[in-house]
């Protein structure tokens, strides 16, 4: 018996075949939430780079203080550089939202080539067991992501951190509508 059922408490399975519909109708709105996302992605990615610049003005000033707080602690000095190129990157992100997108774009490009890069010499190097092609295509993949995202840039850059938001937020609801949807069946 897991050890939350015998402290009374209900497991993790009982608790989603009870609040199935809560799950589902989460994962509804985010469907919802991620479709429109994708489908108007100037206005997603907008809304990207300010609460990117939100959060970095916001971890800036956070950052400061936490340097004045501990002084004694030997990094004073990056803790409060730190805190200052955070707290401007936000104000400049948060003042130029689409300058914000640019970083972002270029930042999300090399993410997939390191990706792409590192998946495709992994691929060659476990080459003879079952699925290693699956791998290879993968880091191909990516890697042509990345092309195709600096190819297109700048023009990319208002639209690809938006709609990149849009298939993760998509994807998260649709896991939460088959999660509903199991819990669903084991209590019909």
């Amino acid at each position: 018996m897991p050890a939350t059922q015998a402290l009374g408490k209900p497991g993790i399975t009982e608790t989603v075949r009870a609040g199935w519909g809560w799950f589902l109708a989460l994962g509804i709105v985010l469907v919802i939430g991620g479709s429109l996302a994708i489908l108007l992605p100037v206005a997603s990615t907008l809304a990207t780079s300010l609460f990117l610049g939100a959060i970095l003005f916001v971890g800036g000033v956070f950052q400061i203080i936490h340097a004045f707080q501990v002084k004694t602690w030997g990094g004073f000095f990056w803790d409060l550089i730190v805190g200052i190129v955070q707290l401007a990157g936000g104000i400049i992100v948060y003042m130029n939202p689409f300058a914000g997108a640019v970083t972002l774009t270029v930042l999300i490009a090399a993410v997939f080539f390191a990706q792409g890069v590192t998946q495709t010499f992994l691929a060659f190097k476990v080459r003879p067991h079952d699925g290693w092609g699956w791998l290879l295509a993968s880091g191909l993949i990516a890697v042509i992501v990345a092309v195709m995202l600096m190819m297109r840039f700048p023009a990319a850059s208002v639209t690809a951190p938006g709609i990149l938001a849009g298939i993760s937020i998509l994807f998260s609801g649709f896991s939460y509508v088959m999660i509903a949807l199991a819990a669903r069946r084991l209590t019909a």
